[in-house]
């Protein structure tokens, strides 16, 4: 097959990102429909179970307001999702470098999991008020042991022959993590950064509805008291299309980063 004959690489992409997301769109227009037809069939009251067209009928109309509080949810969660990533970031290589360390901080990496956000949350409100540092470190807190474990595991798992042969030449242990153990713990990297930013979203909306001034979360919280359930749902909807928005954004980066792995998967 001639160059001109071959198929652009990124229409191969594209088309089978489309055919790979079409039965999850399938599904979901099916929940919509279904849900759509028992709410016009069993006469349910709105504030109970509004329909999906008045979902977004009502979302459109308030879609200033909302997109002021989108603002405010992203900026929470890029903040926090930053914070948790320099620090995975900074411990995991620690670790990689120091048995010590290794054996002193991953435990406490699996008990800051075992605390529950729900009574963490309004703790941090507390001690540190309504501003935006309380959320963050909700955010951060949620969001750290997925991408800090899948780096230290992605360092361990590098090839010991190819570290072994740059040892061999005089490489420093610096070179070899450079060399070997970056690239190899950047796949698993990616794997966790996208689990990490969808709980980014969750830990910003929760953190928000515990106590804020702005948020998809006090939001949330302010239209469920004054029984606008097509409102809760309208900013759940959004909130969702948020977290899909940065988990795709992840695939972007990944494949400017680390084209190789993506390579791999698809192969």
């Amino acid at each position: 097959m001639s160059t001109s004959q071959r198929p652009e690489r990124g229409a191969i992409t594209s088309h089978g990102a489309v055919r790979r997301g079409f039965p999850a769109v399938v599904v979901v227009l099916a929940v919509v429909s279904a849900w759509q037809v028992y709410v016009v069939a069993s006469g349910i009251r709105a504030q109970v179970l509004p329909s999906p067209a008045r979902v977004f009928e009502q979302g459109w109309a308030h879609r200033d307001d909302i997109g002021v509080q989108v603002w405010a949810t992203l900026q929470v969660t890029l903040a926090g999702f930053a914070v948790s990533l320099a620090i995975a970031w900074v411990l995991a290589i620690a670790v990689d470098f120091s048995p010590w360390l290794r054996r002193a901080f991953v435990p406490l990496f699996v008990v800051s999991q075992t605390l529950p956000i729900i009574a963490i949350a309004p703790l941090m409100i507390i001690w540190f008020g309504f501003g935006l540092l309380p959320k963050v470190l909700v955010v951060a807190l949620v969001t750290f042991f997925p991408m800090a474990i899948g780096l230290i595991e992605g360092f361990a798992a590098a090839d010991r022959e190819a570290g072994a042969l740059l040892r061999s030449m005089g490489a420093s242990r610096w070179q070899e993590f450079r060399y070997v153990r970056l690239p190899s713990a950047l796949p698993r990297f990616f794997t966790a950064l996208r689990i990490g930013v969808t709980y980014a979203v969750v830990g910003a909306v929760f953190a928000e509805y515990v106590g804020a001034s702005a948020g998809l979360g006090i939001y949330m919280s302010i239209q469920k008291n004054s029984f606008r359930t097509d409102l809760v749902l309208a900013a759940v909807v959004v909130t969702a299309m948020i977290s899909v928005a940065l988990y795709l954004c992840t695939f972007a980066v990944e494949r400017l980063v680390a084209p190789w792995a993506r390579t791999g998967a698809a192969a």
